[in-house]
């Protein structure tokens, strides 16, 4: 079968869209006409999609596939591997209630590899967009060891603690960040609109304006008349920024920079720590061989200093050491990290460790974030009162001459 998207009209008379899989064309107009939809246009799901990327759909933005949604299809899916149903006959299940057409059309396309014999973990690979490395090999461990149904309820759990963890930080750092767009904003005005109208009372007066009152002007005057040229600054200083850090040198120079902010990089240190203890005591539970965990362990950290530490620890782990002393060593991964590890590798529980130590720096994780958007607030507060309070004392101080000269 092929996967078709079509459009038509209802009983009703409304315009309808969707996706859905049938033998050809005419046997979908077949189907749908039954269902009482009059097609108007059918096309095979590929040249759709290259379609519809030619065209301008900003609709496109807000149908984007989550990380909860996939955790939410892959726990579906687990249930009903659970309850005896066949792969093929699942995926078709999961298939028919899927909203997504995107989701829909990539689990189609799995569910037909599926049916053609190939594995459920090399149909998966045709959809790198949804299905990650991660996810793809603990479907294969699942596979080859006869668990996947409880492979797929792990990693569900494991897609949504991730979603959680990042909506988490998103949700709190939002506040800080529309407080400093609104407080540039009303700086901008003020530079724009009002700096202007009450600078040209002072050249009326003819009088010798204080310095900070003429650094004020000249910044008023620059912003109003060259404002397209600090645009042009800005999108010139984020493209070069963007080139720089896309080079490998930059990679590396940035990725360990980062670590280095007060406040921000203990944070990305605590989630990147959270996120590999979790992630490689996941894929050890499922059977995932330690080497190859490591290595798919190391690409979801987000960070290259950090990647290179587990890279290192790998190479010490193939040659017969435990874990915890390369990434003792390393000064990268706090000590309490490499002490549980180390009991942990000791007493033969190091997946149940790993799970700790994800669980204690996601609760570390919550307060941190706390603490930062508590001292963002009033600090974004602070900065935006005093940049509008020289604004209002360049202004006023040569009013209140005036005054006095005119009194």
């Amino acid at each position: 079968m092929a996967v078709f998207a079509y459009k038509g009209i209802d009983a009703s008379g409304r315009n309808v869209k969707g996706v859905r899989d049938a033998e050809s064309p005419r046997a979908l107009r077949n189907v749908l006409k039954r269902d009482g939809v009059m097609v108007t246009e059918v096309l095979e799901h590929d040249e759709a999609a290259k379609k519809s990327a030619r065209e301008i759909d900003l609709k496109r933005f807000f149908r984007r596939v989550s990380i909860l949604e996939i955790a939410i299809s892959t726990q579906q899916l687990a249930v009903l591997l659970r309850a005896g149903i066949p792969l093929v006959e699942a995926l078709t299940a999961l298939i028919d209630q899927l909203e997504k057409p995107e989701l829909k059309a990539a689990f189609t396309d799995v569910r037909d590899k599926v049916n053609e014999g190939i594995s459920l973990a090399d149909a998966l690979k045709g959809h790198p967009k949804y299905f990650s490395h991660l996810y793809v090999s603990m479907v294969a461990a699942g596979e080859a060891s006869g668990t996947l149904e409880v492979v797929l309820a792990r990693l569900s759990e494991f897609l949504d603690a991730q979603a959680k963890l990042k909506g988490k930080v998103t949700s709190a750092l939002a506040y800080p960040a529309f407080m400093a767009l609104m407080g540039f904003g009303i700086v901008l005005v003020m530079m724009t609109v009002v700096v202007p109208k009450v600078t040209a009372i002072f050249d009326d007066f003819g009088e010798a304006l204080p310095w900070y009152t003429r650094a004020l002007k000249f910044s008023s005057e620059m912003l109003v008349g060259y404002w397209w040229l600090f645009i042009l600054l800005v999108i010139g200083a984020v493209y070069g920024f963007r080139r720089w850090k896309a080079t490998e040198e930059g990679k590396d120079k940035w990725d360990t920079f980062i670590l280095k902010i007060p406040l921000i990089g203990n944070l990305l240190l605590m989630v990147a720590v959270s996120r590999f203890s979790r992630t490689l005591a996941t894929l050890l539970t499922s059977g995932v061989p330690v080497l190859q965990a490591m290595d798919i362990t190391k690409n979801v950290l987000g960070n290259r200093e950090l990647s290179r530490v587990i890279t290192d620890a790998r190479e010490s782990v193939r040659e017969g050491e435990g874990l915890s002393k390369p990434l003792k060593a390393s000064g990268r991964f706090p000590p309490i990290v490499t002490h549980m590890i180390a009991i942990g590798e000791r007493s033969g529980q190091l997946e149940e460790m790993l799970e700790h130590v994800a669980a204690a720096y996601d609760q570390q994780v919550d307060v941190r974030v706390q603490t930062v958007t508590s001292l963002l607030e009033p600090l974004i507060i602070v900065l935006m009162g005093g940049i509008s309070g020289g604004i209002a004392f360049s202004i006023l101080m040569p009013l209140l001459q005036i005054n006095e000269f005119v009194g």
